[in-house]
């Protein structure tokens, strides 16, 4: 394995199991339309009905005939309460199946249990994010091969493109017909919008439903087509929705959260943003959650209507919906029941999959239309480069997302943090990992201070005598030093455990294995 250096002088091998490595040359610098992977397709001729529904997981192994070393994929629209992957993936590895691809849109400790199929080698790698001990098992060096990160809307991509060729994917749906027409609004699994599964419907080369609720066709509405299901199983329980939400996703009560969220919101309305027919969005952690609330009370208080929000649902923006502060929720997953049930019930929030979210290939992607963008990150540094996949001490902790997608289109890219958690200073000479260049965040709002990009001298000439705590980057990172000192750097092997990719496919940073103390 040889390595270069990419635009940003970060380091990363030439090739990744046995696939030429495109080096990161600037966030926009591969603007040009994408690629349409195609797969085998056979007639069916029927006349009348159809009905794809197997007896059991025993019945739908023999139509599938998995192998080893096969690619096969999942969405996380029950996030910590799905059930399904490590059903599948454990059935899999009794049938004596190694070197599997698993290539997910996002893991949760839920399927920690992974980590010892990744060491007996059931498991390759990962392709999609992950986090928990997953993250883990990767970043000390567990997985075969090389594991590949990708945001939202570079998982629709690489999946359209055929740079992620999926073997086998398995839908988790709430509801379903014998078709395969299924939607996650109904029954009594409900857990809202199954967008980030609609790439892989689309493209793998066999299609799997898995439900607890089998419907008499026609599945209204839907948002898998049957028209790409192979096979549809019924099972007692696919999930349970009441884990959608987490410890991450409820409203913060810190006081230091609490104040960055109203900072934030208080220099979104500085700055000239909220007015009639403005967009944005926020992420679902607690900083976000509370900046939504804060930013409410600016919008009532100004009589402004906002013209959509975009990204996962909350009951916040549910409230904020139905107060007829905004018009549209456009929604890619749900982060708590509220949302699902709102989902269903009102005709302006909407469901919108990554092709039109997070797609940079979209004619019309929902995230370059937006205003101002709020998110969180783990580490940025004096460049204004951001870290939301790796700590300090360089585990792998958290997937991307649709961090990256955001960052790229919205009109004011804001993020959000303490200025120190545990004593670790967020801001760095230089970020652990680079997720996002800096030429894409526009604004750090801590506790402490609000530090502007200074490719943004617009925005900080609208800011200046708002009276708001603006601040240089690097002099806030040397007054935070001062609290925390300088930490050690983590460390770290000469091997890349993941790669990091940009939303257009391109390598913007290597994962390095974390060494054993």
């Amino acid at each position: 394995m040889n390595f270069i250096n990419n635009t940003l002088g970060r380091k990363i091998p030439d090739e990744v199991n046995g696939r030429a490595v495109k080096p990161f040359r600037g966030a926009f610098a591969d603007e040009g339309g994408g690629r349409i992977a195609t797969r085998k397709i056979s007639t069916v001729r029927h006349k009348g009905r159809i009905n794809k529904v197997v007896g059991g997981w025993n019945e739908l192994f023999t139509h599938l005939q998995p192998h080893s070393g096969m690619t096969i994929s999942f969405h996380h629209h029950f996030r910590n309460g799905d059930y399904m992957i490590n059903e599948v993936i454990n059935r899999l590895a009794a049938l004596g199946l190694k070197d599997l691809v698993i290539a997910p849109s996002a893991l949760f400790p839920v399927h920690d249990q992974l980590v010892d199929l990744i060491k007996s080698g059931v498991i390759s790698h990962v392709e999609g994010s992950m986090n928990g001990q997953v993250g883990v098992a990767c970043s000390k060096g567990f997985m075969k091969r090389t594991a590949i990160l990708r945001s939202h809307g570079g998982r629709a991509r690489a999946i359209q493109d055929g740079d992620l060729h999926i073997d086998i994917a398995f839908i988790v749906a709430p509801t379903a017909d014998e078709l395969g027409n299924a939607n996650g609004v109904n029954g009594p699994s409900a857990c809202g919008p199954l967008g980030y599964a609609l790439a892989d419907s689309q493209f793998a080369d066999q299609v799997v439903v898995i439900t607890d609720n089998l419907v008499p066709y026609p599945c209204v509405p839907w948002s898998i087509m049957g028209g790409n299901v192979d096979y549809v199983l019924k099972v007692d329980k696919v999930g349970d929705p009441e884990k959608i939400v987490s410890g991450t996703t409820r409203l913060t009560k810190s006081p230091t959260q609490l104040m960055i969220a109203e900072l934030a919101a208080k220099f979104v309305d500085a700055a000239g943003f909220v007015k009639d027919g403005f967009s944005f969005q926020a992420g679902a952690g607690g900083i976000s959650l509370a900046f939504t609330v804060f930013l409410g009370n600016i919008m009532r208080e100004k009589k402004v209507k906002a013209s959509f929000v975009h990204g996962g649902s909350t009951e916040i923006l549910v409230n904020l919906l139905n107060e007829n502060l905004i018009d549209y929720i456009l929604d890619l997953q749900a982060f708590d029941l509220p949302a699902v049930r709102s989902l269903k019930d009102n005709k302006r929030h909407i469901e919108s999959p990554p092709f039109s979210s997070y797609l940079q290939h979209a004619k019309g992607c929902l995230a370059n239309m937006l205003d101002v963008g709020v998110l969180g990150a783990t580490e940025i540094d004096i460049d204004f480069n951001a870290n939301v996949n790796t700590h300090s001490d360089g585990m792998l902790l958290h997937g991307t997302g649709g961090f990256s997608d955001v960052a790229a289109g919205s009109g004011c890219t804001i993020l959000t943090a303490p200025s120190f958690r545990k004593r670790i200073p967020i801001i760095k000479e230089r970020v652990t990992t680079i997720t996002a260049p800096g030429e894409v965040v526009d604004v750090l709002v801590t506790e402490r201070g609000i530090c502007i990009n200074p490719r943004r001298s617009d925005i900080l000439d609208r800011v200046k005598n708002s009276g708001l705590p603006i601040i240089p980057i690097r002099e806030l990172m040397d007054k935070v030093h001062t609290l925390t000192g300088i930490p050690e750097k983590p460390k770290l092997g000469d091997r890349p455990v993941a790669l990091i990719e940009w939303r257009d496919g391109t390598v913007i940073d290597s994962v390095w294995q974390v060494l054993e103390d």
